[in-house]
């Protein structure tokens, strides 16, 4: 049966699944790494791609901008059978230590959004990646030499609503940086019994308005993608050997 929003039948997603924000990086994620690559969906601009990265079957699915459209998307994809469900997206550096194109590895987001709010009845959540796809991340980023930090982020909802001075304040609890989708995506998989992991690289800094030059974002968000995609590979072999 298809799905309201991700118009997909089960058969059509795979095990692992990534999830940009943006249909257009979706689309350029799965024409550039992956082989044999189908479209299984592009209703709503939620475009969606199944094909296969060093002979593992992988799924590029956009989540669009903001906690209520991700939750939404990891929902259906868990009705269609997806498993594994990693973030590949971009993010905006609270402290100056975190450098342009910089890949983040988060081990939480503090949920400052209203989605998680809503699913939790205002209960108090930490919203958390999975350790085995963090640990399988952070091997990779090593193995392929891409700058990289592991710790905490924070979702917000309003993307103009940051200043350095939230920022700052923020970086000092330990907050690498924020962004807009995680904290749903790593609840919704919490509660359906999936593994979650959310990858970004970093766009700017918070205190400046400008987002850095377009090479070195593409060669950051590479950088990240080719990081999640050998962690997959490195998640099902160890399924593979039971």
């Amino acid at each position: 049966m298809s799905q309201i929003h991700v118009r997909g039948v089960p058969g059509d997603v795979a095990p692992f699944v990534l999830l940009p924000g943006d249909p257009n990086r979706a689309r350029h994620i799965a024409q550039t790494y992956l082989e044999g690559v189908r479209e299984y969906t592009s209703h709503r601009q939620l475009l969606g791609f199944t094909g296969t990265y060093q002979g593992v079957p992988v799924s590029v699915q956009t989540t669009g901008m903001g906690c209520p459209s991700a939750a939404i998307v990891a929902e259906e994809l868990a009705r269609l059978g997806a498993r594994t469900l990693i973030r590949v997206g971009t993010l905006g550096g609270a402290t100056p230590s975190v450098a342009p194109g910089d890949l983040v590895i988060a081990t939480a987001a503090v949920p400052n959004d209203g989605t998680t709010r809503q699913l939790l009845g205002g209960a108090p959540y930490a919203p958390a990646a999975s350790f085995e796809v963090n640990e399988a991340a952070v091997q990779a980023a090593r193995a392929q030499g891409a700058p990289h930090h592991v710790g905490l982020i924070m979702t917000e909802d309003a993307f103009y609503a940051s200043t350095p001075e939230h920022a700052r304040l923020w970086a000092g609890r330990g907050v690498l940086g924020f962004e807009m989708e995680a904290s749903a995506i790593f609840l919704v998989a919490a509660q359906r019994g999936l593994r979650a992991a959310c990858l970004t690289a970093c766009s700017n800094d918070i205190g400046d308005p400008q987002l850095v030059p377009d090479d070195v974002l593409a060669a950051g968000v590479d950088r990240m993608v080719r990081v999640a995609l050998e962690a997959i590979v490195t998640l099902a072999a160890r399924e593979s050997q039971g």
